[in-house]
């Protein structure tokens, strides 16, 4: 399964303050719309839960394990980690899936 992507569920609690919570917004907005540049990002999908505003979801789906070393290492994703660390009322959940279908990179999304 050499060309399986590589898929992220990130689950983010931030801060209950309306201040914490815009800047969360505001700094993964920017880091999706960077990841989308990056020739080894399939998806970057940001999800905010509709009954608890402090909760967010991160659906990052990238061409393979590199791609997502790759993507650790651009000035984008280093500002949103500066910009957000401060502003988790927990540590992040991340986990990790195989693409079941789509399978790989030469099947259509």
């Amino acid at each position: 399964m050499t060309n399986a992507f590589h898929c992220l569920h990130v689950q983010v609690h931030v801060k209950p303050e309306a201040e914490a919570i815009e800047a969360f917004r505001a700094a993964t907005l920017a880091n999706a719309a960077g990841s989308l540049a990056e020739p080894g990002v399939v998806r970057f999908d940001f999800f905010q839960d509709q009954d608890d505003r402090a909760r967010f979801v991160l659906v990052e789906v990238y061409r393979d394990v590199d791609a997502h070393a790759a993507h650790r290492t651009t000035p984008h994703y280093q500002t949103w980690r500066a910009a957000v660390d401060g502003l988790m009322a927990e540590p992040r959940v991340l986990r990790r899936f195989d693409a079941v279908f789509p399978a790989s990179v030469d099947d259509a999304w």
